[in-house]
C-alpha cells in the first residue's frame, strides 16, 4: 500500500468516477483501474462497487477512505513543516437544503481556508439526493430538517444507509415573504392569513414525496402552488408576486439584501435543522472548518445550537 495509492482513492471519490479521476490526476484510465485493483488485492477487501450506475464506495470503503483521508492530511503537514512544500491543494464538497446560513458559512470557511489551491462544491439541491450524496461519499457532510412529520422516514433512510443526523438547531416556523407584502408588518400570522397568497416551494423531482419536502406541513392544500428549483428563482417569486414559502426564520441580509423578511407562522411543529454524514468516516480538516463556521453562523442569527 502506498501514499500513492491512497491519494487515488480519495481522488476517484471526490470525482464521483475512475474516468474523471484519471483525467484529473493525468493518469489513464487502465491505469487507475489497475491500481486500485492491486490495492484492493492487497488489503483484501473490496473498497468500490462497480456497476451500471457507477461507481460508489463499499461499508469497507467508506472505513478506509477516512483513515486514507487522514494519513494524507497528516503527510501533507510533515512535507510543509519539514521540507518546505507548497500546501496541498484543498478540497471540500457539501450539500445542503437551500438555506442561506449553509452558503454563509461556506463562504467564511474558503475566506479562512489560506489554501492557495483549492476546489470547494456546495450542493443546494433534493433532500434524497443530500443523502445519497453522502452515501457515496460526493459530498462529505449533508445539511437538512427533520421534524415529527418525516423523522420515521429520515432516520429509516440515513440508518439504512449508515449516516448520522447530528442536530444543530431547532426553530419555530416562520414564512420568508417580500418587505412589501401586506403581512410584513404582522407579528405573526395563521395558515388561513396565507390562503390568497401563492405557496412557493422546492420541487424534488422523482423522489416527490411529502416525507421529503423542504418544508413542513408538506400535505397542507394550497390553492396557488409554485414550485421551483433554486433558491434564487424562489427569492424574486416571493417579491414578484407576493408569495411565501415556510422555513426556519434565519435569512441573510448580507447575501439576500433586506427585500426578504421572516414572520412567524403559529403551527403546532417545530424545524430540526442538523448535518448529517457517515458513521464510520472521520471529517476532513476542511469539512471540521465548515461545521464550525456553520455553528458561528447560526449563533450569530440567535438560535441556540444543539451540540
Amino acid at each position: 500500500m502506498t501514499l500513492q495509492q491512497l491519494k487515488y482513492v480519495i481522488e476517484i471519490v471526490n470525482s464521483g468516477s475512475i474516468n474523471e479521476a484519471a483525467k484529473r490526476l493525468f493518469i489513464t484510465q487502465p491505469s487507475l483501474s489497475s491500481a486500485v485493483k492491486e490495492l484492493e488485492a492487497e488489503l483484501g477487501v473490496e473498497l468500490f462497487l462497480r456497476s451500471a450506475r457507477g461507481i460508489s464506495l463499499t461499508a469497507e470503503g467508506v472505513e478506509f477512505l477516512g483513515y486514507a483521508r487522514q494519513v494524507v492530511e497528516q503527510t501533507s503537514l510533515l512535507e510543509q513543516r519539514y521540507l518546505n512544500r507548497k500546501p496541498s491543494r484543498q478540497l471540500c464538497s457539501i450539500s445542503t437544503q437551500h438555506y442561506a446560513f449553509a452558503v454563509n458559512a461556506f463562504v467564511n470557511m474558503i475566506k479562512k481556508s489560506g489554501a492557495d489551491e483549492y476546489e470547494f462544491t456546495l450542493r443546494e439541491t433534493r433532500t434524497y439526493e443530500i443523502i445519497e450524496d453522502v452515501r457515496t461519499m460526493r459530498s462529505e457532510l449533508g445539511i437538512l430538517y427533520k421534524n415529527p412529520f418525516n423523522a420515521k422516514v429520515i432516520d429509516k433512510l440515513l440508518r439504512e444507509n449508515h449516516l448520522d443526523f447530528h442536530p444543530l438547531f431547532t426553530a419555530n416556523p416562520h414564512i420568508f415573504i417580500s418587505a412589501q407584502n401586506p403581512l410584513a408588518a404582522r407579528e405573526y400570522v395563521t395558515l388561513e392569513d396565507l390562503e390568497e397568497f401563492p405557496y412557493l416551494s422546492f420541487e424534488q423531482g422523482e423522489y416527490n414525496s411529502f416525507y421529503f419536502s423542504e418544508e413542513i406541513l408538506s400535505t397542507v392544500f394550497h390553492k396557488k402552488s409554485i414550485h421551483v428549483s433554486d433558491r434564487a428563482t424562489l427569492f424574486n417569486l416571493l417579491i414578484g408576486l407576493n408569495g411565501y414559502t415556510i422555513s426556519t426564520g434565519v435569512v441573510s441580509a448580507d447575501l439576500n439584501g433586506e427585500n426578504i423578511i421572516p414572520v412567524r407562522l403559529l403551527a403546532d411543529d417545530q424545524i430540526q435543522v442538523g448535518w448529517i454524514a457517515n458513521h464510520q468516516l472521520q471529517l476532513s480538516k476542511q469539512a471540521s472548518a465548515y461545521l464550525a463556521e456553520l455553528r458561528f453562523v447560526i449563533t450569530e442569527y440567535g438560535q441556540e445550537l444543539q451540540e
